[in-house]
């Protein structure tokens, strides 16, 4: 059963494969660039946020604040780059995005995976050494809830392939602007 498209999904669909940015997003080099950007502000984010809450610090506030902008654009730098693939409703994708979703989805599961197997190791051991864990506990799960949350467009910024020739945009000058 398929559901028609309707003016949100046109209208989602429209803004996310506008091309006026696309200089940002053209080449792999540079999806890879802007997705470590977006993992560095968000770590520094998690951190100064967890200084906030945590350790009651509040310069740290103002420097989260500070870092908001940059993670946003390079947010939606990635969005763009996946043309919306994690954001717009199913029934705004044609059958090669929906599959690729999934893949990017499947992906995603099975880094953290790894990523919760090796915290749990660590804690583990640190448990076996007698270090005391309960202040990190905190932290530790709101990292993870944050990074489970934004490993699928990390994952899809990374996966994304070129643009078809015929579609990209003098595609020849971006690449040698890469170099």
């Amino acid at each position: 059963m398929t559901q028609e498209m309707t003016g949100y999904d046109r209208r989602m669909l429209a803004l996310m494969n506008r091309s006026e940015g696309a200089s940002m997003y053209a080449t792999a080099t540079r999806r890879r660039i802007a997705v470590c950007a977006h993992i560095a502000l968000t770590a520094a984010s998690v951190t100064t946020w967890l200084l906030t809450v945590v350790a009651d610090q509040r310069w740290a506030m103002w420097t989260m604040l500070g870092l908001l902008l940059p993670w946003c654009l390079a947010t939606g730098v990635i969005n763009a780059s996946t043309r919306g693939l994690l954001d717009l409703r199913e029934r705004a994708l044609d059958e090669r995005q929906r599959a690729e979703r999934f893949r990017v989805a499947a992906r995603a599961r099975q880094i953290m995976l790894w990523l919760l197997l090796a915290a749990a190791a660590g804690a583990g051991i640190a448990a076996q050494q007698g270090w005391s864990t309960h202040d990190l506990l905190f932290p530790a799960l709101f990292t993870a809830f944050v990074v489970h949350w934004l490993m699928p467009l990390w994952v899809a910024g990374l996966a994304v392939q070129d643009e078809p020739a015929d579609l990209d945009f003098d595609s020849e000058a971006v690449r040698a602007a890469d170099k």
